[in-house]
């Protein structure tokens, strides 16, 4: 089993790129090894969030790779057990930061806390591509919880083995969804390709949002953004600041917040722009 993270990795993670034209040339015809055990989600939506609540630890073992010094945890109900990644990162540091990647960052931030914030908004959104993440306190030391996805590979190991999605317009759609949701949480650590996960089916998940939800309201990703989802882009524009007060404040500033609502309006209107170039077919999809 791979599991993702960063440059960093931590649970295995998978590098998406969508498919197309020189790029889905390269991409050789492969299948994907039949999975031998259960794959994906175990559990999803509110049995999953109940689950990581309440359920008894049984085994703690930190994650060898990365640099948020994650940890895996086995978790039981008496019924089920299952596994689940745990952060408690919570850096924050004003001015300049150099990366451990290369570049820099302003008024650095790389908190648990965003994963959270991710999942919320992700169920607000309704996307389904964040494993259900809660906030549980543990030994003490606040931090997230997050289900751990089983038999996924990540998107760097999915193209260097050359395995090409059955269903390319499927693929595409996931990808495209999956760069909306970088630039509207401005998600620093989007370039990874570690930190997209893709099970046996091609189904893609999204995770490590820990360096996400800047106070700024530019898109740093603007030419990444052609096609996007609907049903999604409906959604955001119903947004407004006192639901996401409600449903994030316990996790995001303020400024956070409104940073998320500046980078809206932007893509909201880069969606425009997009339609008027190229029409309403070719950029929206269902």
């Amino acid at each position: 089993m791979v599991r993702r993270t960063r440059s960093r990795l931590g649970r295995g993670g998978v590098c998406l790129l969508v498919l197309g034209g020189a790029g889905y040339a390269s991409a050789q015809s492969a299948a994907p090894p039949a999975p031998e055990r259960p794959y994906g989600l175990p559990l999803r939506g509110a049995e999953a969030e109940v689950f990581l609540r309440t359920a008894e630890v049984t085994k703690t073992k930190a994650l060898s790779v990365g640099v948020t010094h994650s940890e895996q945890l086995t978790l039981s109900d008496g019924t089920r057990t299952l596994k689940a990644v745990r952060k408690t990162i919570d850096e924050r540091d004003h001015g300049v930061k150099s990366l451990e990647g290369g570049g820099f960052a302003v008024d650095f931030v790389d908190s648990w806390k965003y994963e959270v914030a991710a999942y919320e908004l992700n169920k607000l959104l309704d996307l389904e591509l964040v494993p259900p993440t809660i906030e549980r306190r543990l030994s003490g030391k606040d931090g997230s919880l997050q289900m751990w996805v089983e038999g996924v590979m990540t998107e760097w190991d999915r193209m260097k083995g050359h395995l090409r999605p059955p269903d390319p317009e499927q693929w595409n759609r996931q990808i495209h969804t999956i760069r909306l949701l970088h630039a509207l949480t401005y998600n620093t650590d989007f370039r990874n390709l570690r930190n997209e996960l893709v099970d046996p089916e091609f189904r893609v998940y999204a995770i490590d949002f820990t360096r996400a939800f800047r106070v700024q309201g530019f898109i740093a990703t603007e030419k990444d953004l052609q096609r996007f989802p609907r049903a999604p882009l409906e959604r955001m524009r119903a947004l407004e600041a006192t639901s996401l007060t409600e449903a994030l404040g316990r996790w995001l500033t303020g400024p956070e917040i409104g940073g998320l609502l500046e980078r809206r309006d932007r893509i909201l209107a880069l969606v425009a722009k997009r339609i008027k170039e190229k029409g309403e077919a070719a950029v929206l999809f269902p």
